[in-house]
Protein backbone atom coordinates (compact mmCIF):
# COMPACT_ATOMS: atom_id res chain seq x y z
CA UNK A 1 0.00 0.00 0.00
CA UNK A 2 1.26 2.86 -1.17
CA UNK A 3 2.02 6.30 1.71
CA UNK A 4 -0.27 9.11 1.35
CA UNK A 5 1.33 12.49 -0.08
CA UNK A 6 2.52 14.95 2.92
CA UNK A 7 3.48 18.33 1.19
CA UNK A 8 5.76 20.59 3.87
CA UNK A 9 6.51 24.69 2.88
CA UNK A 10 9.37 25.82 5.10
CA UNK A 11 9.64 28.97 7.32
CA UNK A 12 10.90 32.00 6.27
CA UNK A 13 14.74 31.98 5.17
CA UNK A 14 14.94 28.06 6.01
CA UNK A 15 15.20 26.18 2.85
CA UNK A 16 13.13 23.03 3.14
CA UNK A 17 16.50 21.06 3.17
CA UNK A 18 16.71 22.04 6.68
CA UNK A 19 14.18 19.71 7.84
CA UNK A 20 16.17 16.38 6.30
CA UNK A 21 16.29 14.62 9.84
CA UNK A 22 12.14 15.92 11.00
CA UNK A 23 11.12 14.41 7.30
CA UNK A 24 12.71 11.24 7.90
CA UNK A 25 10.55 10.95 10.48
CA UNK A 26 7.54 11.02 8.49
CA UNK A 27 8.65 9.56 5.72
CA UNK A 28 7.76 6.24 8.11
CA UNK A 29 4.11 7.29 7.12
CA UNK A 30 4.44 9.51 4.25
CA UNK A 31 6.00 10.31 0.95
CA UNK A 32 7.07 13.41 1.82
CA UNK A 33 8.10 16.73 -0.99
CA UNK A 34 8.48 20.14 -0.99
CA UNK A 35 9.10 23.38 -2.97
CA UNK A 36 13.25 23.53 -2.20
CA UNK A 37 13.32 27.14 -1.02
CA UNK A 38 9.90 29.41 -1.25
CA UNK A 39 10.20 33.21 -1.97
CA UNK A 40 12.72 33.54 -4.89
CA UNK A 41 10.81 32.69 -7.84
CA UNK A 42 10.63 36.33 -9.53
CA UNK A 43 7.23 35.11 -11.25
CA UNK A 44 6.15 34.81 -7.57
CA UNK A 45 6.90 38.28 -6.33
CA UNK A 46 6.96 38.95 -2.40
CA UNK A 47 4.01 41.46 -2.02
CA UNK A 48 1.85 42.35 0.61
CA UNK A 49 -0.31 39.53 2.32
CA UNK A 50 1.48 37.35 -0.09
CA UNK A 51 -0.49 36.78 -2.81
CA UNK A 52 2.17 35.19 -5.12
CA UNK A 53 3.53 32.87 -2.76
CA UNK A 54 0.66 31.45 -2.13
CA UNK A 55 -0.11 31.16 -5.62
CA UNK A 56 3.65 29.67 -6.39
CA UNK A 57 2.51 27.06 -3.51
CA UNK A 58 -0.66 26.26 -5.25
CA UNK A 59 0.71 25.92 -8.76
CA UNK A 60 3.40 24.00 -7.26
CA UNK A 61 0.57 21.44 -6.05
CA UNK A 62 -1.39 21.48 -8.73
CA UNK A 63 1.76 20.31 -10.39
CA UNK A 64 3.24 17.71 -8.71
CA UNK A 65 -0.15 16.15 -7.33
CA UNK A 66 -3.21 14.55 -8.95
CA UNK A 67 -4.90 14.51 -5.98
CA UNK A 68 -5.46 16.39 -2.80
CA UNK A 69 -2.51 16.04 -0.59
CA UNK A 70 -1.80 16.76 3.28
CA UNK A 71 -0.50 20.39 3.69
CA UNK A 72 2.07 20.57 6.44
CA UNK A 73 3.81 24.56 7.04
CA UNK A 74 6.15 25.29 9.47
CA UNK A 75 5.74 29.47 10.88
CA UNK A 76 5.49 31.01 6.65
CA UNK A 77 4.97 28.22 5.38
CA UNK A 78 1.98 27.39 7.56
CA UNK A 79 0.37 30.42 6.91
CA UNK A 80 1.02 30.27 2.98
CA UNK A 81 -0.73 26.32 2.96
CA UNK A 82 -3.88 27.76 5.43
CA UNK A 83 -4.18 30.67 2.46
CA UNK A 84 -3.42 27.89 -0.59
CA UNK A 85 -5.99 25.37 1.38
CA UNK A 86 -9.01 28.95 1.46
CA UNK A 87 -8.52 29.44 -1.86
CA UNK A 88 -8.05 26.04 -3.55
CA UNK A 89 -10.02 23.41 -1.19
CA UNK A 90 -9.93 21.02 -3.99
CA UNK A 91 -5.65 20.33 -3.97
CA UNK A 92 -6.39 19.90 0.15
CA UNK A 93 -6.75 16.92 2.65
CA UNK A 94 -5.78 18.97 5.69
CA UNK A 95 -3.20 21.41 6.88
CA UNK A 96 -1.27 21.60 10.15
CA UNK A 97 0.53 24.64 11.43
CA UNK A 98 3.68 24.13 13.06
CA UNK A 99 4.19 27.23 15.31
CA UNK A 100 2.49 29.55 12.83
CA UNK A 101 -0.21 31.03 14.75
CA UNK A 102 -2.77 33.20 13.04
CA UNK A 103 -2.41 36.93 13.87
CA UNK A 104 -5.77 38.45 14.20
CA UNK A 105 -7.81 40.96 16.23
CA UNK A 106 -6.26 44.15 17.75
CA UNK A 107 -2.70 42.63 17.02
CA UNK A 108 -3.55 42.71 12.54
CA UNK A 109 -4.78 46.04 13.17
CA UNK A 110 -1.61 46.89 14.59
CA UNK A 111 0.53 45.36 11.96
CA UNK A 112 -1.51 46.87 9.40
CA UNK A 113 -0.79 50.39 10.81
CA UNK A 114 2.97 49.38 11.92
CA UNK A 115 3.30 48.10 7.80
CA UNK A 116 1.47 52.00 6.70
CA UNK A 117 3.45 53.77 8.78
CA UNK A 118 7.04 51.74 8.61
CA UNK A 119 7.45 51.05 11.86
CA UNK A 120 7.01 47.67 10.84
CA UNK A 121 10.78 47.42 10.33
CA UNK A 122 11.45 48.26 14.16
CA UNK A 123 8.65 45.63 15.59
CA UNK A 124 8.97 42.48 14.17
CA UNK A 125 12.18 39.90 12.86
CA UNK A 126 12.49 42.04 10.42
CA UNK A 127 14.40 44.40 12.45
CA UNK A 128 17.23 41.16 12.75
CA UNK A 129 17.40 40.06 9.07
CA UNK A 130 17.66 43.68 7.76
CA UNK A 131 21.09 43.16 9.30
CA UNK A 132 21.49 39.33 9.02
CA UNK A 133 25.00 38.54 7.72
CA UNK A 134 25.17 37.29 4.36
CA UNK A 135 28.83 36.53 3.65
CA UNK A 136 31.70 34.43 4.90
CA UNK A 137 34.93 33.77 3.56
CA UNK A 138 34.59 29.65 3.95
CA UNK A 139 32.38 27.46 5.11
CA UNK A 140 34.16 26.74 7.90
CA UNK A 141 33.63 30.50 9.08
CA UNK A 142 30.22 30.25 8.59
CA UNK A 143 30.11 27.16 11.19
CA UNK A 144 32.12 28.99 13.65
CA UNK A 145 29.65 31.73 12.95
CA UNK A 146 26.57 29.63 13.71
CA UNK A 147 27.79 27.49 16.40
CA UNK A 148 27.91 30.69 18.49
CA UNK A 149 24.64 31.45 18.36
CA UNK A 150 22.25 29.87 20.68
CA UNK A 151 19.36 29.31 18.59
CA UNK A 152 21.33 26.77 16.61
CA UNK A 153 22.83 25.19 19.70
CA UNK A 154 19.35 24.57 20.64
CA UNK A 155 18.98 22.38 17.36
CA UNK A 156 19.37 18.38 17.02
CA UNK A 157 22.14 17.03 16.16
CA UNK A 158 21.95 16.55 12.25
CA UNK A 159 20.62 19.70 11.19
CA UNK A 160 23.20 22.90 11.50
CA UNK A 161 24.70 20.59 9.17
CA UNK A 162 21.53 20.22 6.94
CA UNK A 163 21.03 24.08 7.17
CA UNK A 164 24.57 23.94 5.99
CA UNK A 165 24.53 22.59 3.30
CA UNK A 166 21.05 23.48 1.68
CA UNK A 167 21.09 26.99 3.01
CA UNK A 168 24.77 28.11 1.86
CA UNK A 169 25.94 29.01 -1.78
CA UNK A 170 29.33 29.22 -3.05
CA UNK A 171 30.58 32.26 -4.13
CA UNK A 172 34.14 33.39 -5.49
CA UNK A 173 34.46 35.38 -2.57
CA UNK A 174 32.88 32.69 -0.39
CA UNK A 175 29.76 31.50 1.07
CA UNK A 176 26.80 33.19 1.30
CA UNK A 177 23.43 32.65 2.62
CA UNK A 178 21.16 31.02 -0.24
CA UNK A 179 17.55 32.18 1.45
CA UNK A 180 18.51 36.16 0.81
CA UNK A 181 18.37 38.59 3.80
CA UNK A 182 16.42 41.43 1.41
CA UNK A 183 14.03 38.59 0.61
CA UNK A 184 13.53 37.17 4.03
CA UNK A 185 13.24 41.26 5.01
CA UNK A 186 10.69 41.69 2.67
CA UNK A 187 8.63 38.47 3.83
CA UNK A 188 8.57 39.55 7.10
CA UNK A 189 7.66 43.56 5.98
CA UNK A 190 4.62 42.01 3.98
CA UNK A 191 3.12 39.62 6.91
CA UNK A 192 -0.67 39.31 5.79
CA UNK A 193 -3.15 41.02 8.26
CA UNK A 194 -5.83 39.85 7.39
CA UNK A 195 -5.96 36.13 8.10
CA UNK A 196 -7.87 36.44 11.36
CA UNK A 197 -10.94 36.18 8.57
CA UNK A 198 -9.74 32.55 7.89
CA UNK A 199 -10.51 31.90 11.88
CA UNK A 200 -13.98 32.33 10.98
CA UNK A 201 -16.19 29.17 11.00
CA UNK A 202 -16.53 27.19 7.61
CA UNK A 203 -12.58 26.60 6.92
CA UNK A 204 -12.98 23.95 3.93
CA UNK A 205 -10.61 21.64 4.65
CA UNK A 206 -9.86 20.25 8.88
CA UNK A 207 -6.80 22.28 10.30
CA UNK A 208 -4.89 21.21 13.30
CA UNK A 209 -2.09 23.17 15.27
CA UNK A 210 1.07 21.55 16.46
CA UNK A 211 3.62 24.54 18.42
CA UNK A 212 6.32 24.87 21.20
CA UNK A 213 5.60 25.81 24.39
CA UNK A 214 8.23 28.35 24.45
CA UNK A 215 7.48 29.90 21.41
CA UNK A 216 8.03 33.73 21.35
CA UNK A 217 6.26 33.89 18.08
CA UNK A 218 3.07 32.08 19.87
CA UNK A 219 3.29 34.71 22.40
CA UNK A 220 3.95 37.73 20.07
CA UNK A 221 0.82 36.96 17.91
CA UNK A 222 -1.49 35.24 20.68
CA UNK A 223 -3.38 32.32 19.99
CA UNK A 224 -7.05 33.04 20.59
CA UNK A 225 -7.62 32.85 16.80
CA UNK A 226 -5.53 30.15 15.80
CA UNK A 227 -8.10 28.12 18.97
CA UNK A 228 -10.84 29.60 17.14
CA UNK A 229 -10.08 28.34 13.87
CA UNK A 230 -8.46 24.62 14.92
CA UNK A 231 -10.80 23.58 18.14
CA UNK A 232 -9.83 21.03 20.13
CA UNK A 233 -6.67 20.25 17.15
CA UNK A 234 -4.10 22.30 19.62
CA UNK A 235 -0.99 20.49 20.84
CA UNK A 236 2.09 22.45 22.24
CA UNK A 237 5.65 19.72 22.99
CA UNK A 238 8.52 21.61 24.32
CA UNK A 239 10.36 23.55 22.37
CA UNK A 240 10.63 26.96 20.85
CA UNK A 241 9.37 28.34 17.49
CA UNK A 242 11.92 26.51 15.50
CA UNK A 243 10.82 23.00 16.83
CA UNK A 244 11.05 20.91 14.18
CA UNK A 245 15.04 21.91 14.42
CA UNK A 246 15.27 21.45 17.93
CA UNK A 247 12.67 18.19 18.34
CA UNK A 248 12.39 16.59 14.74
CA UNK A 249 10.97 13.24 16.19
CA UNK A 250 9.08 14.45 18.88
CA UNK A 251 7.59 17.18 15.81
CA UNK A 252 7.20 14.52 13.70
CA UNK A 253 5.22 12.58 16.13
CA UNK A 254 2.70 15.55 17.06
CA UNK A 255 2.19 16.22 13.31
CA UNK A 256 1.85 12.47 12.61
CA UNK A 257 -0.55 12.29 15.59
CA UNK A 258 -2.22 15.23 14.29
CA UNK A 259 -3.17 14.31 10.69
CA UNK A 260 -4.16 11.06 11.97
CA UNK A 261 -7.18 12.94 13.93
CA UNK A 262 -8.15 15.48 11.57
CA UNK A 263 -8.74 12.84 8.77
CA UNK A 264 -10.52 10.47 11.01
CA UNK A 265 -12.52 13.39 12.81
CA UNK A 266 -12.40 16.11 10.57
CA UNK A 267 -12.83 20.16 11.62
CA UNK A 268 -15.74 20.24 14.20
CA UNK A 269 -15.22 19.92 17.66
Amino acid sequence: MSKPDLHFAHANSFPAGTYRVFFQHLEKHYRVQALPIHAHDPRYPVSDGWPGLVKELEDDLARRYDKPVILVGHSLGGMLSLMAAKARPDLVRCVVLVDSPVVAGWRALVLRAAKRTGLDIHVSPAKFSVKRRNLWPDAQAAHAHFTSKPMFAAWAPGVLQDYMEHGLVAREEGVRLRFRPEIETAVYRTLPHHVGRLARPGFPVPVGFVGGTDSVECRQAGLGATRRLVGRHFVQIKGGHLVPMEAPAETARAVHSMIGSLLQHGPKD
